[in-house]
């Protein structure tokens, strides 16, 4: 009897631990992160419901990136709050199932993560909303009739420009064919003629291009051939395959959209991070000329080649950074692209670049940002970069004064720009400059008026700013000597201060002439002692 009581007593023991057990090693979905697909450490959950593990978050919203999740749906980051009910479920499912406690993730991986997922996820949409086949090819011939109407653009191998002031924006949906009414227009013109090739691309050989013999036959298929070297093993046969097809690319023009294949494109992608300085120079060099014709601008981008030229932005030869930048500015000019680049995390190297060494890599650097930031999305992360400040003392110091006002210029349409620029003292920058002739040309000047005509737009703080700056004295003469568009909006900014000072004088005046403020008082004193509300006596 009693040793039946004990094996009772083991056998119940024994159900009563395989019981505590987990049924499965495999943690439950809602457990796992939805972008790192982890156990999570630290889980928040978000505005519209879902469950990330905070890192990730935290990633996403510096990059200013929204996942597309597994069901199609895009979370809402605008709020966020610690989910402490999941993460004690999930410490008390590891305990049990004797697996160690999650770790928080490691924030370099995190990066390298989400950047991947954007890249994806970038791809992925283009590939949906763009087809091949509404693409319109044309050539130089047609493209020069079809803007027949914009200002005149000269072709040319060093850098084409605007020859006359244009009286409004010119983006890339004005240089393509199917013309495009962009999302957010810039309200405001920017009267500086911008150059729309990078100013490393040039006719004649660079100093780290090697002068060889033709190796492709002309007869046979030049892709085919290019490829084959530029995959190949042997170093020499690489370095080979980049320095032709940088030059063909840029003697023979009308083999640019030829050679522009997924392809070839993917082998030269991988040489482009290569550690040998000649063919990574001459291999970016080539994608800059490849990159001059507007059909090969996007198919270039979706090659997922961005990443890549982020890294050699980043790199140590100069020559390198030079075409890099110029690679981005002639890509940032489709407006397709506009939202990949920043996307992708170019902004931040273009900021750094912008005070390079090379004056090359400089332009070229200010240009890409000028481009960019047209888009909303890119000027809300340039503001969050910090890039006010920066752009703020290049436009004092005189080196790139005109390229960095303009990007200035268009941060200052939008909330974030305009406050970071207040609160960075720009309308003293900008009157100080004005009022110093520290500016090269007539139209840095209007850029100046333009970025204080836009600041005085739907800010309180403006006003007082102006007038403790001595704006109104810098825009009275303005509006004497300055160009026909400067002083118009000289003309508005003085309007509108003195419409707001006449108002407050009216408006104490008419105070203290009634005798309304001390019938205030007295009505208000009445109310009082009649009430007792107010009395100190309890």
């Amino acid at each position: 009897m009693g040793n039946g009581k004990n094996k009772w007593k083991i056998s119940f023991y024994r159900s009563s631990s395989t019981a505590l057990k987990p049924e499965r090693k495999n943690p439950p979905k809602e457990f796992l992160c939805p972008i790192s697909g982890s156990l999570m450490a630290d889980p928040v959950i978000v505005s519209s419901g879902q469950t990330f593990e905070r890192l990730y978050f935290q990633v996403c919203m510096n990059l200013g990136f929204t996942p597309t999740l597994s069901d199609g749906s895009k979370p809402d980051f605008s709020t966020v709050i610690p989910n402490i009910a999941i993460k004690s479920t999930i410490l008390n499912w590891c305990d049990a199932a004797a697996i160690e406690r999650p770790q928080p993730p490691d924030l370099d991986s995190a990066e390298k993560l989400v950047r991947t997922l954007m890249a994806s996820q970038v791809e992925k949409s283009q590939i949906e909303n763009m087809k091949e086949d509404d693409k319109i090819a044309v050539s130089e011939k047609e493209l020069l009739k079809g803007i027949a109407e914009n200002p005149p653009v000269k072709f040319t191998h060093a850098a084409t420009e605007v020859n006359r002031r244009p009286s409004h924006f010119y983006s890339s949906s004005e240089e393509s064919v199917a013309t495009k009414i962009p999302t957010t227009p810039l309200p405001l013109p920017l009267p500086l003629p911008l150059a729309t090739r990078p100013s490393c691309y040039s006719s004649s050989s660079s100093s780290s291009e090697i002068v060889a013999d033709e190796t492709i036959n002309p007869n046979s298929s030049e892709e085919e051939e290019i490829v084959v070297k530029l995959k190949s093993s042997q170093v020499f046969e690489q370095e080979e395959a980049v320095i032709s097809l940088r030059k063909i690319t840029r003697t023979r023009e009308e083999t640019r959209v030829s050679l522009c294949t997924p392809r070839l494109l993917s082998a030269l992608r991988s040489l482009l991070i290569s550690r040998y300085s000649a063919i990574q120079i001459n291999a970016v060099a080539a994608l800059v000329n490849l990159s001059l014709e507007r059909m090969n601008k996007v198919k270039i981008v979706r090659s997922g080649i961005i990443l890549p030229l982020i890294d050699v932005l980043k790199g140590r030869s100069t020559e390198a950074q030079e075409h890099a930048a110029g690679a981005l500015f002639s890509l940032a000019l489709d407006d397709d692209n506009k939202t990949a680049i920043g996307v992708l995390g170019a902004l931040h190297p273009l900021l750094h670049t912008i005070r390079s060494e090379s004056e090359r890599a400089r332009h070229d650097s200010a240009l890409a940002l000028y481009h960019l930031s047209l888009l909303q999305s890119n000027r809300s992360k340039l503001v969050k970069l910090g890039s006010v400040p920066a752009l703020l003392a290049m436009a004092k110091a005189g080196d790139l004064a005109s390229r960095a006002l303009l990007i200035l210029c268009n941060l200052a349409v939008c909330a974030e720009g305009r406050a970071a620029l207040l609160d960075a003292n720009a309308v003293e920058c900008f009157v100080g400059m004005m009022r110093g002739n520290e500016l090269d040309s007539e139209a840095t000047r209007e850029n100046c008026v333009v970025a204080l005509y836009e600041l005085s737009r739907k800010s309180l703080r403006f006003k007082g700013l102006a007038k403790e700056a001595g704006a109104a004295e810098v825009l009275r003469d303005v509006e004497q000597r300055g160009s026909d568009r400067a002083r118009e909006k000289a003309k508005r900014m003085l309007k509108m201060m003195r419409r707001r000072d006449e108002k407050e004088e009216v408006d104490w005046e008419a105070v203290l002439e009634s005798g309304a403020m001390s019938q205030t008082r007295r009505r208000l004193g009445c109310g009082i002692n009649a009430s007792g509300a107010n009395s100190t006596e309890f």
